[in-house]
């Protein structure tokens, strides 16, 4: 998850001063971008993942703002990541690391989904937490097999390609992920 800082600086150039037109802050990360896009379609959705720091206190209340329930788990290590958007004559995208997530808080998260049944769907998407296996999301994808919970990935590399045989309901690979795998 992230916070989204998009800025307007219309001939943005380099080494020099330059002046915003207009900013604005959006909930952000590929998971919250799929619920916002699920919510306004009607479905109802929660967000469940990490959050840390004011940041990622930001980040919850922008969540709840849309409309949307948040289940983020606290960090204690870091904060919740920053991204940048600058818009001129072209878009240049500055995404922020994330905070470090600690094995008994990626286990907490397991738990969570533990609540998940037959009626439910889990997307799994974005990167893992920088120390998580490169398994998760296949570790995950097992469990909501058993569970019979349909799993949705988007996802790049072995994150994606770990989990196929546990049958994902969907994959979203874009063209450069396929190339990729």
């Amino acid at each position: 998850p992230a916070l989204d800082k998009t800025v307007e600086i219309p001939g943005m150039a380099l080494d020099t001063v330059n002046r915003i037109t207009e900013m604005r802050t959006d909930p952000g990360g590929k998971g919250i971008n799929v619920s916002i896009i699920l919510s306004r379609l009607g479905a109802e959705t929660t967000v469940i993942g990490f959050k840390a720091g004011f940041t990622g206190e930001n980040l919850e209340h922008l969540v709840q703002k849309e409309g949307i329930k948040a289940q983020l788990l606290s960090v204690e290590k870091g904060f919740t990541r920053i991204n940048v958007k600058v818009r001129g004559k072209e878009e240049t995208a500055i995404n922020g690391a994330g905070p470090e997530v600690a094995e008994k808080e990626l286990a907490d998260l397991t738990t969570r989904l533990e609540g998940l049944g037959k009626d439910d769907t889990l997307v799994l998407s974005g990167s893992a937490p920088k120390k998580a296996a490169d398994t998760l999301y296949a570790d995950l994808a097992a469990r909501m097999e058993a569970r019979g919970t349909r799993c949705v990935i988007d996802a790049t590399g072995m994150l994606l390609t770990k989990a196929l045989p546990y049958h994902p309901f969907l994959v979203k690979p874009n063209l450069e992920e396929l190339e990729e795998i």
